[in-house]
């Protein structure tokens, strides 16, 4: 059967059977769920590890703040080199750099060696995941690629979901060098087997690499994102949100200005302005935006207002995790049927019902009913949303920008996060710290979510495909 090279070129290979193709989509997942539960695996261990290594909180905010700016920032860059490298090349090389940089974490004696382990991991997951994605966006076609980003969309919230859960239960346990240790085996498993079963796709020609714009947008993203992180802890109005989101803008122009003028740019200005790419981004945004910020809410609220542990805090957000994947599942098997753009307006509108029946915390408000029930309704229509965002947006770009679009929507994904977590962190104020309401801070922050919910179901009801192609550009795997 015919396939189609990284670099565009036609080839000939026999095609994947099933017990394959589902394992190398195993093995993928895998790989995007250690990325994905290093962001919230390690919040739970701050404490632990701030004792053990003598750290200040400052110090301490950075072993966050230096993950997420690294990997958020590099994405685009990762995305372009698994088109230019090849995706299987890229991935593996990601998968190396992380694996090496969790044993690093883990076996840090001080706040310089965790941090420099931090930010290795970021870019190791900056390489491995949006190549992982465009694999998946290319070798999968039609129905098998709908279940297949199903799966894929499901992975991001289990992840978050998870990710406190497994905190919880390694840093009360073993210690928190296990929250990075963890990462090490699965690494190695997934090095080891997929490229048996993956082969590599012949590249033509020289790589490429348009070297002023890959300063540039990088500068511009990991700008933007520690601007917006430090704006949760700080407020937009300081000098330390403020100064790093303005020079993300100034970068951001002359990033713009150097991709009209380059013959090989690292983000073709047609995917920005044209297409689904776009309208993808921005409902991808409002869904993670949402997600993140109410795993953060939720988790002080419980912790810190109700004085649960982080274990039980953990239980009782693991249902998320099953309404996450229960609405990618139905998500992504409706979206042929009703179209892109009612199952994102759709999902986005039952996630604001959700957070919105979470705005009435208080110190003896019932826990199952506002955090349990609320938060469950709003991740249904959140994994109802990541399917569909992730098939609009990558699934109809061309083969040979699959990398590059998926490294865009990443972007998206941890920008999102990062901006709902400083927007409620804002509206809360006092009340995350002990030295406000409770009550209303909290309920204020919910309702702002509420409010991104409704207004990114209107997004997307304009904006996503009214439907997609049944077929793509890349390969069958499943027959």
């Amino acid at each position: 059967m015919s396939q189609t090279t990284d670099a565009g070129i036609a080839t000939e290979a026999p095609a994947a059977s099933l017990p394959r193709a589902g394992l190398i989509l195993v093995l993928l997942s895998l790989a995007q769920f250690m990325v994905i539960l290093d962001v919230t695996v390690v919040n739970v261990a701050l404490p632990a590890i701030g004792q053990s290594l003598h750290l200040g909180r400052e110090a301490l905010t950075w072993v966050i703040t230096a993950y997420v700016t690294t990997f958020g920032g590099l994405l685009i860059l990762g995305g372009r080199l698994a088109d230019a490298l090849g995706r299987k090349t890229a991935f593996l090389a990601g998968v190396g750099v992380f694996t090496l940089s969790s044993l690093v974490a883990g076996l840090a004696t001080g706040g310089p060696m965790l941090l420099a382990g931090r930010v290795a991991q970021g870019v190791g997951a900056a390489l491995l995941s949006p190549a992982a994605l465009a694999v998946v966006t290319t070798e999968f076609t039609g129905r098998d690629r709908t279940r297949a980003l199903g799966v894929w969309a499901a992975i991001g919230g289990v992840g978050a979901a998870l990710g406190v859960v497994v905190g919880g239960l390694l840093t009360s346990g073993p210690g928190w060098e296990w929250a990075f240790f963890v990462n090490v085996p699965v690494g190695i498993l997934v090095a080891a087997t997929l490229p048996r079963l993956l082969p590599a796709r012949p590249r033509s020609g020289a790589v490429r690499l348009d070297i002023p714009g890959a300063v540039l947008g990088v500068a511009t993203v990991a700008l933007l994102i520690f601007g917006v992180v430090r704006a949760g802890a700080t407020g937009f109005g300081s000098a330390a949100a403020l100064v790093p989101i303005g020079l993300a803008v100034v970068a951001g122009i002359f990033f713009v200005l150097v991709e009209r003028r380059s013959e090989v740019p690292l983000v073709p200005l047609g995917l920005l302005t044209g297409g689904a790419l776009p309208g993808a981004v921005a409902v991808m945004m409002a869904a993670t935006g949402v997600l993140y910020a109410a795993f953060f809410l939720s988790s002080i609220f419980l912790q810190d207002v109700r004085q649960f542990s982080a274990l039980k805090t953990g239980l009782i957000l693991l249902p998320i995790a099953v309404a996450i994947v229960g609405g990618a599942h139905l998500g992504g098997g409706h979206i042929g049927k009703f179209g892109p753009h009612r199952v994102a307006a759709g999902g986005l509108a039952i996630t604001a019902v959700g957070v919105l029946g979470m705005a009435w915390v208080g110190p003896t408000s019932s826990v199952l009913l506002s955090v349990g029930i609320g938060f469950f309704v709003a991740a249904f229509g959140i994994g109802a949303t990541f399917v569909t965002a992730i098939g609009s947006g990558v699934a109809t770009v061309d083969e040979r920008n699959a990398g590059v679009a998926s490294g865009i929507l990443n972007t998206g994904h941890e920008f999102g996060g990062a901006l709902g977590v400083a927007l409620v962190s804002a509206v809360a104020g006092g009340a995350l710290t002990g030295t406000g309401p409770v009550a209303a801070g909290f309920d204020h922050a919910y309702l702002v979510l509420g409010a991104i919910g409704l207004l990114g179901a209107i997004v997307a009801a304009l904006v996503l495909p009214r439907d997609l192609p049944a077929t793509g550009d890349g390969r069958r795997f499943l027959h």
